[in-house]
C-alpha cells in the first residue's frame, strides 16, 4: 500500500506517520504539506524509517501538483487545514480558502485517480455549542468560520462515497504529547503554562464542557481504518471519548501539580457547551489500553525538556 498524507507534517500528522511506519504493508508514505504552522519536528524525529518515507512541499490548491502526487496512491489521509484556536472567528476568508475549497481541489484530483480509501478528519466543531448531547445523527450547526469550511468541505467528500471507501471523521478536541504538539490546544497549553509558568488561565466561569480524545487514540482509529479487522462503511462518525468540563480539566492538573494558580479572565461568562456521544461504530478501532486522563497528563509532564522553575520551589522544604 502506498498512503499519502495532506498535513502530515502537522500534530496528528506526525503520530499517524510514525504508527503507518510500523505497518509492514505499507510501501511508501507522502507527507504533504505546506509548512504552514513553521513545524519542522518531523524532519527531525528519529523514530521514523527513511527509505518508506517523502516529503512534498505542496498546496492544496495546487491541482497540478497534487494530481501528479496521487498517481500511484492507495489511501489518502487528509488531515490539512487551517484550525480554529485561537481564531476561529476571524479571517474567513483563509478557512474557506484551505478548508473548503482546499479540500473541493483534492476531492477533484481524486475523482479521476485510482485511490481506493479516503479519510477526512473534520471536527466536532460543526455541530457548533448545544445544551444537548450530540450523537451522528445530530444536525451540524457550525457557529465559526473554522466549523463552517469544514462542514462544506464535508459536503465535497461525501461524492466520493460512491467511488471509493469514504470517511467523514468528526473529531473532539485533541490532547496529549506529540514532537509536533499543537500548544494552543486547551489541554496541552494548560500543561504548558504551569509547567513553565506556575498557573493556567480559563476563559469564562470554566464550566464549559467539550469532548475530548487522546492524540494516541486519534492515531489508532485512523490506522485501523486500513486493514480489515474491522468493517466500517462509507459514512459520517464522530470521535470522541471523554466529556469534561474545563474546570474539571484543571483539577486533575493540579493533582500533578500541585502549586499550580488559577486565574480566570472574564469569570462571569457562561461558554458554549458541546457535548459528544461516544459512537460506537468506530470505538472498537480505538484499540488501546484504558487510561486515566491523569495518567496521560503525567506522561505529557514527562515529555517536558526540564521541570518547572515553580515545581523546584515547591519542593523545597520549609524551615
Amino acid at each position: 500500500m502506498k498512503v499519502l498524507i495532506t498535513g502530515g507534517a502537522g500534530y496528528i500528522g506526525n503520530e499517524l506517520v510514525f504508527q503507518l511506519l510500523k505497518n509492514p504493508a505499507i510501501e511508501k508514505i507522502t507527507v504533504y504539506d505546506n509548512l504552514s504552522r513553521k513545524n519542522y519536528n518531523l524532519f527531525l524525529d528519529n523514530r521514523f524509517e527513511p527509505r518508506k518515507l517523502q516529503f512534498v512541499n505542496g498546496e492544496l490548491l495546487d491541482s497540478r501538483k497534487i494530481r501528479r502526487e496521487l498517481e500511484d496512491i492507495d489511501i489518502v489521509y487528509h488531515l490539512a487545514a487551517i484550525v480554529s484556536t485561537p481564531y476561529a472567528t476571524e479571517n474567513s476568508h483563509l478557512f474557506e480558502q484551505v478548508n473548503h475549497w482546499g479540500t473541493a481541489e483534492l476531492v477533484y484530483a481524486l475523482e479521476d485517480s485510482n485511490v481506493k480509501k479516503f479519510v477526512y478528519l473534520s471536527t466536532t466543531s460543526v455541530y457548533g455549542a448545544q445544551d444537548e448531547m450530540i450523537n451522528a445523527e445530530t444536525p451540524p450547526e457550525p457557529r465559526t468560520f473554522y466549523g463552517s469550511s469544514k462542514l462544506r468541505g464535508e459536503k465535497h467528500v461525501e461524492r466520493l462515497m460512491d467511488k471509493m471507501d469514504t470517511y467523514i471523521i468528526r473529531c473532539g478536541n485533541v490532547y496529549g504529547y506529540s514532537p509536533s504538539v499543537r500548544f494552543d490546544a486547551v489541554i496541552n497549553r494548560f500543561m504548558f503554562e504551569v509547567n513553565f509558568m506556575g498557573r493556567i488561565q480559563i476563559n469564562g466561569n470554566g464550566q464549559q464542557t467539550r469532548a475530548f480524545i487522546h492524540i494516541d487514540k486519534v492515531v489508532r482509529v485512523l490506522h485501523n481504518l486500513l486493514g480489515d479487522t474491522f468493517s466500517l462503511p462509507s459514512g459520517i462518525y464522530n470521535l470522541s471519548d471523554k466529556n469534561l468540563s474545563i474546570a474539571e480539566i484543571a483539577e486533575v492538573i493540579r493533582e500533578i501539580y500541585p502549586f499550580m494558580e488559577v486565574l480566570y479572565i472574564d469569570q462571569h461568562l457562561v461558554m458554549r457547551e458541546i457535548k459528544v456521544e461516544q459512537d460506537n461504530r468506530i470505538s472498537p478501532l480505538m484499540d488501546v489500553s484504558p487510561v486515566s486522563v491523569k495518567e496521560e497528563l503525567m506522561d505529557f509532564k514527562n515529555n517536558f525538556s526540564f521541570s518547572s522553575y515553580f515545581e523546584s520551589i515547591s519542593e523545597v522544604p520549609k524551615t
